[in-house]
């Protein structure tokens, strides 16, 4: 990896934050293509099954996220150290770690499929049969969504993001196309959904393989001797996005048992459709989170805080730009969104799905500056911090309004429970970061006195 300190910082941060959007934004499109195909290929029983099971995705991707931003994170600090010879021991560790997580799903997925889909709410033998179909395979393919995202992480901070958008692209690309055919002209249903998302991964780990073809790699597997210490710090590292991400499993669970209980399956066919958007909107924002990472690693291990500030500071204002035009964009045109995934034209899906976008999409105003800020404590090591806003916003503010807010405000009250947190989370984020830069501000005067 190139000295980053050595290059101009506002064009290394439009670099790597342009090409890690652009990586996010299509690994969310492996959900959203799955949607917009079952909606129109299969209809609302297909929505209901899908989001049912998407929690599952979200936990599988966040253990990825975990071992993968974490331990990459690790990396960029030791290249900025110059500790050059921790980088194959830390890639090794993290890779024996992904594998493992990935065999114990796939073991679950072919041995529970059925049971974890009740679990889930799936209620009915023809949404049970269907929801056990994706389940089973979405884990059967759970190696490669970990292992990709171990990959994509150590691309970018080995000093390749262009080559990670290409590889995420290429596989966002294949679920896109083999969605419409296995969908339509096969009419394989949610089975073929399931199998074009699970081979994706597959796809951009191929492309992926060029950095080390190229030989531009300064990682590699080796025979070496774990260290319990270094693989917890990883996790510990890796921990905020892994709530980030697989807390939005939990919530969409929470959802759907509350909207279950006040709309029927109509109403978790208009969340489907929120969420899955939402998802798109959220990759995003977590892609400014991951673009902002290996910089602000290696500027924090070489001890450049003048940097460190630049970076999050541009961070913030992107993310905050972002989250003004995806509150706009749901606001004043829930109609024409809700249309795409209603072939049936179901006028109680598009009215429930209308009013869901206008009220769901205020709260990323604010939730961009959040999953910003946990990118920004998790990128410099500092997992308490980022582990508390991820916390908040992940479980411990938005369950309980989720659960108490229907009972004044109704359904509404459902889409309320993530504005409400996001705000109240902010809040708490920009004290943490306020004390962090204080703190260092206070350090670096007394080095100079």
């Amino acid at each position: 990896m190139q000295d980053i300190n050595n290059q101009n910082i506002t064009a290394t941060f439009l670099k790597y934050v342009s090409l890690n959007v652009l990586s996010m934004f299509g690994l969310s499109l492996y959900v959203l293509a799955d949607t917009f195909f079952v909606a129109n290929g299969i209809g609302a029983d297909g929505l209901v099954a899908l989001n049912l099971a998407i929690p599952v995705y979200s936990f599988i991707n966040g253990l990825g996220l975990m071992i993968g931003i974490g331990s990459a994170t690790l990396f960029s600090i030791a290249i900025g150290k110059g500790r050059q010879d921790s980088l194959n021991r830390i890639f090794t560790q993290a890779f024996v770690v992904a594998a493992i997580c990935g065999i114990v799903i796939t073991a679950c997925g072919l041995l529970f499929n059925r049971p974890l889909s009740i679990a889930l709410g799936a209620e009915g033998e023809h949404i049970i049969e269907m929801t056990s179909t994706y389940l089973k395979m979405l884990m059967l393919f759970s190696c490669a969504f970990i292992l990709n995202n171990l990959l994509v992480a150590f691309v970018r901070n080995d000093g390749d993001p262009r080559l990670a958008m290409i590889g995420m692209l290429s596989g966002c690309l294949f679920n896109i196309v083999f969605d419409y055919i296995f969908v339509f002209p096969m009419q394989l249903g949610i089975f073929g959904a399931a199998l074009a998302t699970g081979v994706s991964p597959i796809v951009s780990m191929a492309i992926l393989s060029l950095h080390f073809l190229r030989k531009k790699n300064n990682f590699k597997l080796q025979k070496t001797k774990f260290k319990g210490a270094e693989v917890k710090k990883t996790m510990l590292t890796g921990l905020p996005s892994f709530i980030m991400e697989a807390s939005s499993g939990i919530i969409i669970i929470v959802f759907n048992l509350t909207i279950l209980r006040i709309a029927g399956d109509l109403g978790v066919a208009a969340y489907g459709i929120i969420a899955n958007l939402a998802l798109v909107c959220i990759a995003i924002f977590t892609g400014v989170g991951q673009g902002i990472q290996p910089i602000l690693s290696h500027s924090y291990g070489a001890g450049r805080m003048d940097h460190v500030r630049h970076i999050y500071t541009g961070g913030a204002i992107l993310a905050g730009i972002l989250g003004l035009v995806f509150f706009l964009v749901g606001f004043f045109f829930p109609s024409q969104i809700a249309s795409i995934f209603n072939s049936e034209n179901n006028a109680q899906l598009a009215a429930l799905t209308v009013d869901g976008l206008r009220i769901y999409f205020f709260g990323f105003l604010f939730a961009g500056l959040n999953i910003v800020t946990t990118s920004f404590f998790a990128s410099i090591a500092q997992p308490r911090p980022s582990f508390v806003i991820s916390a908040l916003r992940g479980f411990a503010l938005i369950i309980p309004f989720v659960l108490l807010l229907p009972g004044f405000f109704g359904l509404n009250g459902v889409w309320m429970a993530g504005p409400a947190t996001e705000i109240l989370t902010l809040a708490c984020a920009l004290i943490l970061v306020f004390r962090f830069f204080k703190k260092h501000s206070a350090h670096a005067a007394i080095r100079t006195a």
